[in-house]
């Protein structure tokens, strides 16, 4: 009796999620009889899967996608490097003010991004990055205090005597990094790379600040272009939003496993 109530909340829940997903689907391959028709129909008289076509084809969606893939791929490595090391650094090396430097860090992630936005804003344009991908890859370099609190606390659950042991043998500090440590936390690697690729995905507002030229733009604000002053094309934006949510669900699916073990392992002090 137990397992079947546990059964049938779990589905309830998983229904619950479901049904956004399950809405945007059948918009998008609805006809616009059905579209517009009341009540709402939930299961489309005819399937136009043409109308994923049609919805990419009407904006330079490859280009979108193109600086969207660059955007997210070299930011994403920019961000795994610098938070690893950062982390390291923290878990590791003992320096006078480590212990507040780190407090500082942590606290940075109560400002909102948009009490940063411009500044930000005002730093790009003073070295000509406005107008240019540069803004949303290069900050990706400079560590983010969150993925630094994952990594270090992953690092700390090694034990200290492999890093001397691999001193005696005669490594230096970035050996040890390289070859230890950066292999033994793929699982949190793994973690921080789909949560910042999710991030760097979705992005919407640095994209919209940052971006002027039409032909600099990502998938997000392609998307935007199908809301009109006096139109929306809803199926378009339901088809396109299909497509956007593809590859964070399969890399969801592909890296789930190392997901909860790096979760798991960033939640526990060794």
């Amino acid at each position: 009796m137990r397992k079947t109530l546990l059964y049938s909340a779990l589905i309830l829940l998983s229904a619950l999620f479901i049904a956004p997903f399950y809405w945007t689907f059948m918009t998008a391959i609805k006809s616009t009889a059905d579209l517009y028709q009341f009540p709402p129909v939930f299961w489309p008289s005819e399937w136009h899967w043409e109308n994923f076509a049609a919805a990419w084809n009407k904006q330079p969606f490859g280009t979108y996608l193109s600086n969207s893939l660059i955007v997210v791929v070299f930011s994403t490595i920019g961000q795994l490097i610098s938070s690893s090391l950062v982390a390291y650094g923290f878990a590791r090396f003992r320096f006078p003010g480590r212990d507040p430097l780190f407090i500082v860090l942590l606290a940075t992630m109560m400002i909102p991004w948009d009490v940063k936005m411009i500044p930000l804003y005002m730093e790009f344009n003073m070295l000509g990055w406005i107008n240019t991908l540069k803004p949303l890859i290069v900050p990706a370099y400079f560590a983010d205090a969150f993925f630094v609190f994952l990594l270090r606390q992953y690092i700390m659950t090694v034990p200290m005597e492999i890093d001397e042991a691999a001193r005696m043998d005669g490594a230096n500090a970035f050996d040890i990094y390289w070859r230890i440590h950066l292999p033994l936390m793929m699982p949190a690697l793994v973690l921080v790379g789909t949560f910042h690729f999710m991030n760097a995905w979705n992005d919407y507002l640095g994209p919209l600040i940052f971006l002027n030229d039409q032909s600099k733009y990502t998938l997000t604000l392609g998307l935007s272009m199908f809301k009109g002053l006096h139109e929306v094309d809803v199926t378009s934006i339901a088809a396109i939003t299909v497509i956007l949510c593809l590859p964070p669900l399969a890399l969801f699916f592909v890296a789930q496993r190392y997901i909860m073990d790096g979760a798991v392992g960033s939640s526990v002090k060794g």
